[in-house]
């Protein structure tokens, strides 16, 4: 029954800002300093989303940073321009990125959500170097992503788990496919993931599954059959034009929740590029109510994914 009846339920909507996978390059509307991130943020909430999900960058050339400091003023700019907003920090952090510099958000600022990788994979983008041949030092990087293996083994999972709970952070675990799904059953097994938990579908990536509706209905039914119905909450994001839609049009009458965001996809139609997050947001926003959901606000999203609350947050 209630699988029957979980449409009936809000959406949360999020919205990953910026991301550690895409370049300026590519689109001249990605957010880079704390203060584009943190006006996008306050953008992205006032279109209706609940959750921003945070990476940041290196505010001289664009590129994914774990500096602490810039951390900070990105997270306190988006406090103070939208606080009510749910903040969920990436721990997935960007290439070359040790285990200690990823997790080190979740201890030095205990914000009330952060993602966590189930899964050590191949994570490539090199097809996309063909269009960067001018820009050398783009063309090796996305080229060289052809050998890149994203490690996230046990060992790390375990101690992202005893930093996040030790903190009172809300993992939420990004599941490439299937073999994230049986990671994160392991884990529970092995004690280190308190239920329910929330996972979130990433559909798309070249190293992951696939990112149609077949794949989502796939990793939702796995889910329900390895985890239980009531263990979890869930959200999908589909990778790149016009997937980021589709696949959340399909999760949203599934009763799942949705992310969209510059981080995942840059076009609002074909071929034309998104000026802001806000616009992702608001489209997805319309697909949704015009399929019968309600959009959830940030408080009833932190009551449905049972988080601690702004006010205990170390920023």
């Amino acid at each position: 029954m209630a699988a029957l009846t979980a449409w009936r339920e809000k959406c949360i909507i999020t919205c990953a800002l910026t991301g550690g996978a895409t370049f300026p390059q590519q689109s001249k509307y990605i957010p880079i300093t704390p203060d584009q991130i943190s006006d996008e943020a306050k953008r992205a909430r006032d279109a209706g989303a609940a959750i921003v999900h945070v990476h940041v960058r290196n505010p001289e050339n664009g590129f994914p940073t774990s500096d602490l400091n810039v951390w900070r003023e990105t997270l306190e700019k988006i406090k103070q321009k939208a606080d009510d907003l749910i903040i969920c920090a990436t721990t997935g952090g960007g290439p070359g990125m040790t285990a200690d510099e990823r997790i080190a958000v979740a201890s030095e600022f205990a914000p009330e959500m952060c993602s966590c990788n189930t899964e050590t994979m191949n994570f490539s983008m090199f097809p996309l170097a063909e269009k960067f041949k001018d820009d050398e030092f783009l063309y090796q990087l996305l080229l060289g992503t052809k050998d890149y293996v994203f490690k996230n083994t046990f060992a790390d999972v375990e101690r992202f788990m005893q930093v996040m709970y030790e903190n009172d952070v809300k993992p939420e675990f990004e599941c490439y496919g299937p073999n994230g799904l049986w990671n994160l059953m392991a884990m529970i097994r092995f004690g280190w993931v308190k239920l329910p938990c929330h996972m979130q579908f990433v559909l798309g990536v070249l190293g992951g599954t696939g990112n149609t509706p077949y794949e989502l209905v796939h990793m939702y039914t796995e889910a329900q059959r390895i985890l239980g119905l009531e263990n979890f909450t869930w959200s999908v994001i589909g990778i790149g034009y016009p997937r980021q839609f589709h696949l959340g049009a399909v999760a949203a009458t599934m009763g799942g929740h949705v992310r969209v965001g510059l981080e995942d996809n840059l076009y609002i139609r074909y071929r034309e590029l998104a000026k802001s997050n806000a616009e992702l947001v608001e489209k997805m926003r319309r697909i949704i109510e015009d399929l019968g959901r309600d959009i959830a606000s940030p408080d009833e999203a932190r009551k449905m994914l049972g988080l601690k609350g702004i006010d205990k947050v170390k920023f």
